[in-house]
């Protein structure tokens, strides 16, 4: 299907021009928009120029909407100068994903959306709805905070379906769009620099439940304090609710889905592709044979019968305690940039750890945590001197789970987890 020309006459700015930020900028123009756009990095504007795109300060008073990359701040800590420019001149700020909900109605396709938010374990459960879609034979495409930014993706038709992972930076810059089906799972404190706050935060959140109707699904995961109140508060409808927690027991299990913690995510995929119109073999099917994602739990190596796990998209105490339940005597690499509180809420899972080799920025204070609890620990500082020493070690697995996230020596979560693959599989020894 053609996207045609749904913004004509419009004018849009895009700011941040990143990945997403670029994309968005070429498929508006592609989709008949005027655009300007503006990044602070000289590379990111000769990128935009160099791709066709006008770079130059926008004009606020003949400006429909601000595109702004979701990393950019538009309220807290400190909006941006163009951020601010923009709300004063009373332009909306929106994110990519409602662009895209706009351009599919423009063209006159009544596709579904579903979105699915948390601070943790949204991005397995946005690519296993869209498996299970996949194999129940409803057409459908996945993207927003996860692979393929929101405007990159293709128009699909009625019967389709857009599966997009929304962060709450994201979902504080709707509008209009409204999910069909949306999940929020689970709450813990995270990008409170941005929220204010524990309650900005969850409200933040729970504008994936913006808009919905009695013909929509809610689903909520009820593991902890603030999702258990956004349930209550939904409730009353008017979508339909289902509660869901890791404690649930799901009819079936991809060996890729290890784990409470994804009891949980299958739980909501679950309701979610019911809603959406996939039968319970499909959706059993889709489970079993999904293959994961990378950098969640994902089995690199195995190397004299041990395996090697790259977990680095846990940058978060919360997340890395998902995988420390699902291992015996770990041989644990963890640290980087720490989020506020550091390890100390690992305490329980202690026990599991055989020996921790700490790397990055805050290594030394994660090493304070653990001489407290008496967890054997050595500061390995670097992540190839971390894999070099685990190779040494006895223990049930070797895990990469940093709880921290890994800026100060990485350029992402992504880059970081890749080179750990690349250490342990160049790694002598028997591989399986």
């Amino acid at each position: 299907m053609s996207w045609g020309t749904p913004f004509s006459g419009q004018r849009f700015a895009v700011v941040g021009l990143g990945r997403a930020g670029l994309a968005s900028a070429v498929a508006l123009a592609a989709m008949g928009a005027d655009v300007v756009a503006w990044d602070d990095k000289d590379a990111a504007r000769d990128a935009a120029v160099a791709a066709g795109i006008a770079v130059a300060q926008p004009d606020w008073t003949v400006t429909n909407a601000l595109a702004l990359s979701p990393g950019i701040p538009h309220r807290l800590p400190r909006p941006h100068p163009m951020a601010e420019a923009a709300i004063a001149h009373g332009v909306p700020v929106w994110t990519d994903a409602e662009l895209l909900f706009r351009a599919v109605r423009a063209t006159g396709s009544e596709a579904r959306f579903a979105g699915i938010t948390g601070t943790n374990g949204k991005s397995t459960t946005t690519a296993l709805l869209a498996h299970i879609l996949t194999q129940a034979g409803i057409p459908n495409e996945a993207g927003a905070n996860l692979g393929t930014p929101a405007l990159a993706l293709p128009l699909l038709g009625d019967n389709g379906v857009y599966v997009l992972e929304m962060s709450s930076y994201m979902l504080e810059r709707l509008a209009s769009l409204r999910f069909a089906a949306a999940a929020m799972l689970n709450l813990s404190a995270d990008h409170l620099d941005r929220h204010g706050d524990m309650g900005g935060y969850a409200a933040a959140k729970a504008h994936v439940f913006d808009r919905q109707t009695g013909a929509d699904l809610a689903v909520v995961g009820i593991d902890d304090a603030w999702s258990q109140a956004m349930a209550q508060r939904l409730a009353s409808g008017p979508a339909k609710l289902v509660r869901i927690s890791q404690h649930d027991t799901p009819t079936a299990r991809g060996r890729a889905l290890p784990g409470a913690h994804n009891a949980q995510n299958i739980a909501a995929a679950t309701a979610l592709a019911r809603a959406l119109g996939a039968d319970d073999a499909a959706i059993n099917r889709g489970i079993e044979s999904f293959p994961g994602l990378p950098h969640r739990q994902e089995i690199v190596t195995v190397r004299n019968g041990i395996p090697w796990i790259n977990d680095s998209k846990a940058t978060n105490a919360d997340s890395t305690a998902w995988a420390l339940a699902c291992h015996d005597r770990i041989i644990w690499i963890a640290g980087g940039t720490a989020k506020e509180g550091g390890i100390e809420s690992l305490a329980p899972y202690f026990p599991r750890i055989a020996h921790a080799l700490l790397i990055g920025r805050d290594a030394p204070m994660l090493a304070a945590t653990l001489a407290g609890q008496d967890v054997p620990h050595s500061v390995a500082g670097t992540l190839e001197n971390a894999v070099t020493t685990a190779r040494g070690m006895t223990g049930d697995c070797v895990l990469l789970s940093p709880a921290c996230a890994s800026w100060d020596q990485f350029t992402g979560f992504d880059q970081r987890g890749d080179r750990f693959r690349a250490l342990a599989q160049a790694l002598p020894g028997e591989a399986v």
